[in-house]
């Protein structure tokens, strides 16, 4: 592989990211992959693409405000980072900032200023995770960190050279849209939201609405299609039995990922994922 620059990793803590993933991730990509066009439908924190560094890349997002971030530090870095050094770090603006999208000047706030809240946001809540609840409004507490690392210049800098010195495309929107993009040059990384473990997750996601087990069959769907157009894809989920049923056809390596974000203790820990593949 092609040497990568370490400072080029993800800028916000993501449920469900891939970093203690990455080992066994790397392990099941295809030979050559920086010879593909890299796809990734559920980009979220972007830990495997800032991993590989991939040259030709299209990333994508349903979250309209993960996707803006990313495009503010492709796009306008040196006001991102003045704009993160006004934040205050304590509850009172924190409240003050996270209910902004409860109204209607939310949409008057500059694409700088509201890449500036998602990011200050998730480095001063607690756990560092963001949520949203289902009407799709920020809803994590307040953490209480001592000096939280509100303005990761370094992290910035370095992702804003890879995004413009390479040919990324970013979009926000349906998967499906960009599954049509693809064709036997790609290869595709697929992270949906995980299916359940238990059937009723404390948990309910970072999309607004979540997903459901209808959303897990059409994305299958959507897998069998790339497969008989001979484009090779690695998928990620849970361990549950209907997922495995899903994708029987394909290979199916159980690995094990550090979780941390169960509400019963117990479950916490090492646990059981998936990685799904249709090539050797």
């Amino acid at each position: 592989m092609a040497k990568t620059n370490k400072l080029v990793s993800p800028f916000l803590k993501w449920v469900g990211g891939k970093r203690q993933l990455m080992s066994s991730i790397v392990e099941h990509l295809p030979k050559n992959i920086q010879t593909y066009n890299y796809v990734e439908p559920f980009i979220g924190g972007g830990a495997v693409l800032f991993h590989l560094q991939p040259k030709n890349v299209i990333i994508n997002d349903f979250n309209e405000e993960l996707i803006n971030v990313y495009e503010t530090i492709k796009n306008s870095l040196e006001e991102l980072i003045e704009d993160l050094r006004t934040h205050n770090n304590n509850a009172d603006y924190f409240y003050e900032l996270r209910a902004l999208d409860r109204t209607d000047g939310f949409r008057n706030l500059t694409p700088v200023q509201r890449a500036s809240r998602i990011i200050y946001l998730n480095k001063t809540c607690f756990n560092g995770l963001y949520r949203v609840n289902n009407a799709g409004e920020f809803n994590a507490p307040f953490g209480r960190y001592k000096n939280p690392n509100i303005v990761n210049e370094p992290t910035l800098k370095a992702v804003n050279k890879y995004l413009n010195s390479n040919n990324i495309i970013i979009k926000s929107g349906d998967y499906s849209e960009i599954l049509k993009e693809t064709d036997e040059k790609s290869f595709v990384y697929l992270d949906p939201p995980y299916y359940p473990i238990s059937e009723s997750p404390n948990f309910t996601g970072y999309v607004q609405g979540g997903w459901n087990m209808y959303d897990q069959v059409d994305l299958r769907k959507a897998c069998d299609e790339l497969n008989e157009k001979g484009i090779k894809f690695l998928l990620s989920n849970s361990s549950a039995e209907f997922i495995k049923d899903q994708y029987k056809d394909y290979k199916i390596s159980i690995v094990k990922a550090n979780r941390a974000i169960n509400s019963n203790g117990a479950n916490r820990g090492e646990v059981d994922e998936v990685l799904i593949r249709n090539y050797e």
